[in-house]
């Protein structure tokens, strides 16, 4: 695995903390007269979701994490908990934790592939330690209240349930039944399709 030096880590990379995966959501390298530089930065672990503020001086290095990506189908969602299978081998199936899913969970779909993120650690141990989706998705609304003449004028949003169960804003011109184009990123309404 890579040695990162002090300055070279910075936002998106994934390091090993404390021997946990964590990400660097921001990073700034500080010079002030008297001291030698350092980083500054804020890491969020991958397995706990809790953040920390770090500094990393200029004899200090971070190991990079051992990140591969694999393909997972998610199945379904029952309680609180989330299944998913190997694509190619649906009865090797497992759960995945909410907090591991955070806000993506919101845009899972039943038989839907997605792509995971494993971290191998020491004991050459994988673990899933984040799920990301494409940034735009395609979805059936299932249920829309309907649109009230006169009310287009006012550029007005309502609130439709799509074919996933997840509730989302868009324009009062959507209807059920129709397909819409959302970002997952930022849970937004992007388009008719």
């Amino acid at each position: 695995m890579a040695q990162l030096d002090y300055n070279e880590i910075r936002e998106r990379k994934v390091i090993i903390y404390s021997g946990e995966p964590c990400e660097v959501m921001e990073s700034h390298v500080a010079r002030t007269q008297q001291r030698k530089p350092q980083n500054q930065v804020k890491l969020k672990s991958l397995l706990t979701g809790k953040t920390s503020n770090i500094s990393f001086h200029v004899s200090d290095t971070a190991e990079e994490a051992d990140i591969t990506k694999k393909e997972v189908r998610f199945l379904y969602k029952n309680k609180n908990e989330y299944w998913f299978c190997d694509p190619i081998n649906p009865k090797d199936r497992f759960i995945l934790d909410e907090k591991i899913l955070s806000d993506q969970k919101r845009f899972l779909k039943p038989n839907e592939n997605t792509t995971a993120l494993v971290f191998t650690d020491d004991e050459d141990e994988e673990k899933i330690i984040k799920i990301s989706l494409p940034i735009k998705m395609e979805f059936l609304v299932k249920e829309a209240p309907p649109a009230i003449k006169g009310d287009t004028r006012t550029g007005g949003n309502k609130q439709v349930i799509l074919e996933n169960d997840a509730v989302l804003n868009v324009p009062l011109f959507v209807e059920a039944g129709q397909k819409i184009r959302v970002n997952t990123e930022t849970g937004e309404y992007v388009e008719r399709v």
